[in-house]
């Protein structure tokens, strides 16, 4: 199917869940029919300019309708996209300064939408019950699924056809984090201890880096794409983080760490861009407004330790922070004032530093399981199930890698959703990229990929997944294609 009637139906399957919530017999029959409407309209060879209204039209449509949607990380409802994108990050900013109790409610009421973590719990509590080890979905058919994946294994979903680029500019010098801009494809960013960013454009073919963003002292440690892509934030062992415009490149703000301590990761909060959450070397949290470039009132909190890894949920209500000791907090986060308040405190492994967080609120396309992915330096890859409203957590399993030092990250896979199963990927110190299958009980390693001359960092998919980007240790970029299926 063309990319742009892939983008459709998933906008479609993200909504899916709101209609006729009582009947999921009808949904699911709805998807199939959508799915095989959308099959034969891609082999009808409309002009791609008439797809992309069309895919922005229904995005608009079912936004009015429902509501928009988010998922950090993810192929998020293109609605989503469309509905902010007249409208600049920068803009938005202003606006929540202006009234930042308007945006707490629509936070709210999206947060209803969704319903809470603790009433789901209950909902799946007996037939999570009923199910094998390491099983997360509820429903024993993902019937919707299997129709958007055509019926193909996980396996054959996520094969790859071998490296779409490799970039070496930051070689020598670790590359900590690579990310795609969010519902792009072919619009790439990477961080280096070298103290720049690069950022990348695959097509037109050949890939090129368009731009490199110098100013931190030290190394980049961690950054971060706006909801729209036209800012990005970058923190710095230099003490201090920066505002980028990715448009041209240009520094629009450089704003010093209130404890003037390394700044070791960052994250934007999901719904109210303005606010950006960053972790330092002095065991700190802390809510910054980059609007005015300094810290809000209330929003910040200590951890036990140096501060690696953030994420928040996808309403913006809870966040997750770990340290170098072993310790994953979780916050409850006022969307209107942006206070911290902590919640819970979870020992993963005492002295084991928790190198990366992903927050993920469906694991299936057909039951909500919110879920923590969690590196935390023990040779394992861990998945647990938040289990209520403060972010409790509960282990529900494990996969085997390498990591016993580096900042290895992990990534749910974006449109695992619309799959048959569930996958994340995560990176290695055995210098691959690995892939499992949360849902397979035994032999859950879904593909291996090798490459690498040097421990894999950091994992990145664009949004359709047709490409994906890792980085390692020795400051190797490289971008693998997913072969077309």
């Amino acid at each position: 199917m063309a990319a742009v009637w892939q983008q459709v139906l998933a906008v479609d399957a993200r909504y899916n869940a709101y209609r006729t919530p009582t009947f999921p017999q009808f949904r699911t029959q709805y998807i199939r029919r959508r799915s095989q409407l959308l099959r034969e309209n891609a082999k009808a060879g409309h002009p791609p300019a008439l797809r992309r209204q069309y895919l922005r039209l229904r995005g608009q449509l079912l936004g009015q309708r429902y509501g928009p949607l988010s998922e950090p990380g993810s192929a998020r409802a293109y609605s989503n996209s469309i509905v902010r994108s007249s409208r600049t990050t920068l803009d938005r900013m202003e606006d929540f300064e202006d009234d930042p109790r308007a945006l707490g409610a629509r936070g709210h009421r999206r947060s209803v939408s969704r319903g809470s973590y603790q009433l789901q719990a209950q909902m799946n509590r007996a037939v999570y019950e009923d199910r094998p080890p390491g099983s997360v979905v509820p429903t024993s058919a993902a019937e919707a699924s299997r129709a958007m994946a055509g019926d193909t294994s996980l396996s054959e979903n996520y094969a790859f056809a071998g490296m779409y680029h490799v970039f070496d500019q930051h070689v020598d010098e670790a590359v900590p984090r690579v990310r795609f801009a969010n519902d792009d494809r072919h619009r790439l960013a990477c961080c280096s201890l070298d103290g720049s960013i690069s950022l990348c454009q695959l097509v037109p073919a050949p890939p090129t880096v368009l731009r490199v963003l110098r100013g931190h002292t030290r190394g980049v440690s961690d950054f971060a794409w706006s909801l729209s892509n036209d800012i990005l934030v970058s923190t710095s062992l230099d003490a201090t983080m920066r505002i980028w415009a990715s448009e041209d490149g240009r520094c629009i703000r450089e704003i010093p760490d209130p404890d003037g301590a390394e700044l070791l990761c960052c994250t934007f909060q999901p719904v109210n861009n303005n606010l950006t959450v960053v972790g330092n070397a002095k065991h700190n949290v802390h809510v910054m407004n980059i609007s005015t470039g300094k810290k809000v009132k209330g929003g910040s909190s200590k951890l036990t330790g140096r501060v690696l890894a953030l994420s928040f949920d996808a309403p913006g209500r809870l966040l997750w922070a770990g340290d170098d000791r072993g310790s994953v907090f979780s916050f409850l986060f006022d969307m209107a004032t942006g206070k911290l308040t902590k919640a819970k405190r979870l020992v993963v492994h005492e002295g084991s530093p928790v190198t990366s967080i992903s927050a993920r609120s469906w694991v299936s396309r057909e039951a909500r399981d919110p879920s923590l992915l969690i590196n935390a330096c023990l040779s394992k890859l861990l998945l647990y199930r938040v289990v209520d409203n403060e972010g409790t957590l509960q282990l529900k399993r494990s996969f085997p890698i390498e990591q016993s030092s580096h900042p290895v990250r992990s990534i749910f896979c974006p449109l695992m959703s619309f799959r048959q199963g569930a996958c994340v990927v995560t990176g290695s110190e055995d210098m691959c990229v690995h892939f499992f299958d949360v849902e397979r009980a035994a032999k859950a390693a879904v593909n291996k990929l090798q490459g690498h001359s040097a421990p894999v960092l950091d994992v990145s998919f664009n949004c359709d997944e047709s490409l994906l980007a890792s980085s390692d240790a020795s400051g190797m970029v490289i971008v693998w294609r997913r072969e077309q299926k």
